[in-house]
């Protein structure tokens, strides 16, 4: 019931938002396709690493309606925002004067997945947030957001043009 609520309540907010993101960075399709391309390798590998953890018994979710153990409309969020809008604002930021966000999101967003996967796992119990087994499940979670939002940036960076590259 509550993975249904989720999709209910959050997926149109949350694809709304998406868009108005897009309508703000405003990205040509050069640079919009590889973004959610890279978004898209970061939730694979996400959802990757939970059917591990899950099996390994790292941590589970307690969520109803799973699907192979693991809740896949949550991973709707690290695909668009984590992944793709975070990508889009350091392509747009990466030139200029404003570099220094760019690098504050390309360092950042895998310490503050971490932190909050930490609090998450460790101080609430909900059955949003997967319930570490301990303490290998801080060591595979920092890996998984280091592997998965590198793994689509680089992806993203090998396929998108640069910002110079479209305003030229």
């Amino acid at each position: 019931m509550e993975i249904r609520s989720f999709l209910t309540l959050d997926l149109a907010f949350i694809v709304v938002v998406y868009f108005a993101f897009l309508l703000f960075i405003h990205p040509p399709r050069t640079v919009t396709l590889p973004s959610l391309l890279g978004g898209l390798v970061m939730g694979l590998i996400n959802i990757l690493v939970d059917i591990v953890a899950y099996f390994t018994n790292v941590w589970h979710y307690t969520i109803n309606g799973l699907t192979f153990h693991v809740p896949l409309p949550f991973y709707i969020t690290p695909i668009l925002f984590y992944g793709s809008v975070v990508y889009l604002l350091i392509w747009r930021f990466q030139t200029g004067r404003y570099r220094w966000l760019a690098r504050l999101l390309l360092f950042g967003i895998p310490v503050f997945g971490i932190l909050r996967d930490l609090w998450g796992g460790l101080l609430v119990i909900s059955p949003y947030n997967p319930q570490w087994a301990g303490p290998l499940s801080l060591l595979l979670d920092i890996g998984m957001w280091l592997l998965m939002f590198y793994a689509g940036f680089y992806i993203f960076n090998k396929l998108a043009p640069t910002r110079e590259e479209v305003l030229a």
